[in-house]
Order: structure tokens, then sequence, then C-alpha cells
């Protein structure tokens, strides 16, 4: 019997199923997981979990910078809870709480430049949707969704941008450049356009975290809308081609 068609989908789903059919199948329908949980993704949603706390305590409820830095490590201690890193690792509970930190020296609550836009009623602290997709599941007939989650959407520079926080080992002259042709990004756009939000692109920020020293980098990438529209089409185009694997019962090997 074979498993069920994912009704839901995210950027993770589709850059596997663009690099491998095979292991999108084993990865999405018949849920292969890694035995070790890594270390790279509990650390950055620990952080993720912070810069929320943070932004909400100072932009949402008025508290002051130093309490609502402090609220965020306290965010973030929490979602880290008693996990055990590898021994090489940098990315300890102590020295993420201090990457936290870190970024507030660099981008401080109350001067940074990018703020949480006021969407309606509400603040951008946080920006999650699930739009669906002009393409229906081949069993329910119902669309398909699209889901994701970014930082924040936030006013920059006379624009609005969704910006995203990425911890990183090392941030190098090509960091910055990777975000341009970034599906993720591209998503994330057309989702906030589905929702009647106007973005120009991504504001992406990034802090290393190394065991004896941090660093940050910060890029600006744009999307027009031509770029977007071709970004649905071809998603379309591939989610269509893994229904066709689905129907066959055969999943292409990369």
């Amino acid at each position: 019997m074979r498993p069920p068609f994912p009704s839901v989908w995210d950027s993770s789903m589709l850059a596997t199923l663009r690099s491998c059919r095979h292991k999108f199948a084993l990865e999405y329908l018949q849920h292969y997981k890694p035995r070790v949980l890594s270390h790279h993704l509990h650390a950055g949603a620990a952080f993720a979990k912070g810069l929320e706390a943070a932004r909400t305590a100072h932009y949402a409820q008025g508290m002051a910078p130093e309490a609502s830095i402090e609220a965020g490590i306290e965010a973030l201690l929490a979602a880290y809870g008693d996990y055990s890193p590898p021994d090489d690792s940098p990315k300890t509970a102590s020295r993420m709480a201090g990457a936290l930190e870190f970024y507030f020296s660099k981008w401080p609550l109350g001067a940074d430049p990018a703020v949480p836009a006021r969407l309606g009623d509400r603040l951008g602290i946080e920006f999650s949707f699930a739009q669906p997709l002009p393409l229906n599941h081949p069993v329910t007939g119902e669309p398909l969704i699209y889901c994701g989650r970014a930082d924040m959407i936030c006013d920059f520079a006379g624009g609005r941008y969704v910006e995203d926080d990425k911890t990183a080992s090392q941030l190098g002259a090509s960091w910055s450049r990777q975000w341009d042709l970034r599906s993720q990004f591209t998503g994330y756009c057309w989702a906030a356009r589905c929702a009647g939000i106007a973005v120009q692109g991504a504001l992406i920020r990034g802090v290393s975290i190394l065991k004896t020293k941090y660093d940050c980098a910060e890029a600006i990438t744009y999307r027009p809308e031509w770029q977007v529209q071709r970004w649905l089409a071809q998603t379309l185009r591939d989610i269509s081609g893994a229904m066709r694997c689905w129907e066959e019962g055969y999943w292409d090997w990369a």
C-alpha cells in the first residue's frame, strides 16, 4: 500500500525533491529520519525562539532593551533544554545565549534600522503562513498547501522585507551571494504577497558561532514579480512530477 501523498509542502520538501525524488519519498512519505538530532537545527531553533521573545518583549510589550534581551535569553535556554551537543560543537546553550547578546549588540533593540512592520492590528514579529497552491491533491481534490515561517516582516531602508536570521559556523565572502536565487526566500515573498503584504525581497542576517568568537553579516536580496511567478510555475511542475511518481509507484533516483 503506497503512503499518502503530502497535502502540505514547504521549502525543505521542495529542496529534497529537486535533489533526488527517491530521497524525498524515503524522507517525507516513508518518514526515514536521521538517528541523531542535528545540533545545528536544534541550536538554530532555540536561537529563533530567543529572538522572537526579545522582539515581542521590546516592540509589543514596551520593555526596555536590557530586560527584553533577558527575556530572549530565558526563552532560548528553555527551548534549548537539556540537549547535549557533540563535544566538538561550539553551539552549546551558553554559547547560543552569548550569540543572542552579540546579535543585539550589533543590531540593538530600539536602534535597529529593521523594525517589525505594522500589519493591521499586529506587528510582523514572526511570519508564519499556509497558502493554498493552484494545484489540487490527487485524492482529496483540495488545494495543496505551501507553508513556512520567517522571523519577521520588517520595514527597512524605506522598503518592506521578509527578514530571516541564520546561525552559521563561518561567514565567508560567498555567504551573502547564496541567497539571491534561494527558493526558500522566493517562496516567502510569494506567500507574503498572497497575504497582501507588498515585500520587495528578503533581509537575511547571519551570526557565526565559534568556540572563541562571534561574527555577523547582513544581506538584502530582491524578488521582482516575474521571478516570483517563475518560482511558482516551477514549483507546480516539480510537485506535479512528484504526483506522477506517486501514481506510478516509482521514485526516480538522482
